[in-house]
C-alpha cells in the first residue's frame, strides 16, 4: 500500500513555510517604514506580529538592570507595554472618531511598525551609554532620538494621512506626534543603573 505524502504546507506537518512567510511579510513592512513612501501595502496586509516584536524589544531594552526595581525609578516592562498599546489604541479611536476610513487593526499595525526607528534609537542609545555619562554622550543621544522621532512621524503620516478627511489631518497627526514624543522621551531619559 502506498503511503500518502503530506505537502509541506499541510496542517499536520511541522513545516517552516508559514513561519518564513510571516517573517518575510514582517521584513517587507519594516522596509516600508525604513523607506517611507505612500503605499497601501502596509494598510492592505496588516498584521500585529511586527508591532508586538518591536514593543517587546523596546520594553526589554528600557528595562533597568538593577535587581531592586523599586529604587531605580525607571519604566518597568508592563508600563512600557501599556503605554505603547494604550497610546496606539487611543490614536486609532481618535482617527475613527474624526471620520478616518482606516480600520482599527490597520491603524494599530501602522503605528506599531512605525516604532521601528525609535527601537533603533534605543539600541544606539544603549550602545552610546556604554561609554559613560557626559555632555557629549547626551548630545549624541539627543541627536539620534530627534532624528528617529522625526522618522517615525514621517513614516506614520505617510501611511495614515490619506485615510483622514483633508480638513481634519492636523487633528489626526497631533496625537501621533504626542505618542511618539512620549516614547522618545522615555528613550532619551533612560539611564542604566
Amino acid at each position: 500500500m502506498a503511503e500518502a505524502e503530506e505537502s509541506p504546507g499541510d496542517p499536520g506537518t511541522a513545516s517552516p513555510r508559514p513561519l518564513m512567510r510571516d517573517l518575510k511579510a514582517v521584513g517587507k513592512k519594516f522596509m516600508h517604514v525604513l523607506y517611507p513612501r505612500k503605499s497601501n501595502t502596509l494598510l492592505r496586509d496588516w498584521d500585529l506580529w511586527g508591532p508586538l516584536i518591536l514593543c517587546v524589544t523596546l520594553a526589554l531594552m528600557l528595562q533597568r538592570d538593577s535587581a531592586d526595581s523599586e529604587k531605580d525609578g525607571g519604566p518597568q516592562f508592563a508600563e512600557v507595554f501599556v503605554i505603547v498599546w494604550f497610546g496606539a489604541v487611543t490614536i486609532t479611536l481618535n482617527s475613527k472618531l474624526l471620520g478616518g476610513n482606516i480600520s482599527f487593526f490597520q491603524s494599530l499595525c501602522v503605528l506599531g511598525y512605525c516604532i521601528l526607528p525609535l527601537t533603533v534609537a534605543m539600541l544606539i542609545c544603549r550602545l552610546v551609554l556604554l561609554a559613560g555619562p557626559g555632555p557629549i554622550n547626551f548630545m549624541v543621544r539627543l541627536f539620534v532620538v530627534i532624528v528617529m522621532f522625526a522618522w517615525s512621524i514621517v513614516a506614520s503620516t505617510a501611511f495614515l494621512a490619506d485615510s483622514q478627511p483633508p480638513n481634519r489631518r492636523a487633528l489626526a497627526v497631533y496625537p501621533v506626534f504626542l505618542f511618539y514624543f512620549v516614547i522618545s522621551w522615555m528613550i532619551l531619559t533612560f539611564t542604566p543603573q
